[in-house]
């Protein structure tokens, strides 16, 4: 039998360790440009994430509806635009309303039975696009918000996957992600607690107990955008989202869990600090 990790199957598919190849050399190109808009802020940051939710958009129509959907497509996205626009001007009640707006209008070129979808997906990809936006809004944690972010998806992401890997054991849920272990789960969610930790504390005091309770959950949360991101893809047949970022399938492959957390997190922030402080919200305890 061919040795399963260094050459392809008979049936010419790519070995897990190409892969793995792939994978790395992907990241190395997409974690500079998110840090890098992250740090530049302005309107660079705001057309990052809108490129991105508007790539989540057109995958999601493509998913869910199948090809040849323009108008459908066109009515999101100009929807997605003009939101990263308003949010980029710290009105993010109106950005959110033009989702919504947006929404309604993508559905009515929406096949009728998947009008439901299609208002789902500009939510989905709407509130990717405006978490971020909102919470590096806050002037003065705004970049520290971002930067816990990015590592406990990161983290989480990669020991996940190291530890299912190395460790094995019972799956964790077998019916939508064959591959994923508990192992890798716990692995994944004790490594991003204790770098979120200390992330934060490079930004000032806080209570370092808070944050590795909220780095937990936001860890557990990332996971479960990846779960909710298989169910999906599952419920309509394909393996990837899509195919544009080598390694990784699609963009919205690559943000499912970031998704997650990025809500959760700018909930969390909002609902201590209002949209004035939301990023303060999050880290200071």
């Amino acid at each position: 039998m061919a040795d399963p990790v260094s050459a392809p199957d008979q049936t010419g598919a790519p070995s897990p360790t190409s892969n793995l190849v792939l994978r790395i050399a992907s990241a190395a190109v997409m974690i500079p440009l998110a840090l890098g808009a992250a740090y530049v802020d302005g309107w660079f940051f705001a057309i990052f994430w809108g490129a991105a939710a508007i790539a989540v958009l057109w995958e999601w129509i493509a998913l869910v509806a199948g090809p040849g959907q323009k108008a459908t497509f066109s009515a999101g996205a100009s929807a997605l635009a003009a939101a990263a626009v308003v949010g980029e001007l710290h009105r993010p009640i109106a950005a959110l309303l033009l989702i919504g707006l947006g929404a309604l209008a993508a559905a009515i070129f929406a096949p009728r039975a998947r009008r439901v979808w299609i208002i789902a997906g500009v939510g989905y990809a709407g509130l990717m696009l405006l978490a971020p936006l909102v919470l590096r809004g806050d002037e003065q944690r705004g970049l520290a918000a971002l930067l816990f972010l990015f590592a406990i998806v990161w983290t989480t992401d990669v020991l996940a996957y190291f530890g299912g890997r190395a460790f094995g054991g019972p799956k964790l849920c077998p019916p939508i992600s064959p591959k994923k272990t508990w192992s890798g789960a716990i692995t994944g969610t004790l490594g991003a607690t204790v770098v979120g930790v200390l992330v934060v504390r490079g930004f000032g005091p806080t209570s370092w107990i808070a944050i590795a309770v909220i780095a937990f959950i936001l860890s557990m949360l990332s996971q479960a955008g990846d779960l909710l991101e298989s169910w999906i893809k599952r419920r309509f047949g394909a393996k990837d989202a899509g195919h544009l970022i080598p390694g990784h399938g699609g963009v919205m492959d690559r943000l499912d869990g970031f998704w997650a957390a990025a809500l959760a997190a700018c909930l969390i922030g909002l609902a201590r600090g209002g949209f004035d402080a939301p990023a303060r919200g999050l880290l200071v305890w």
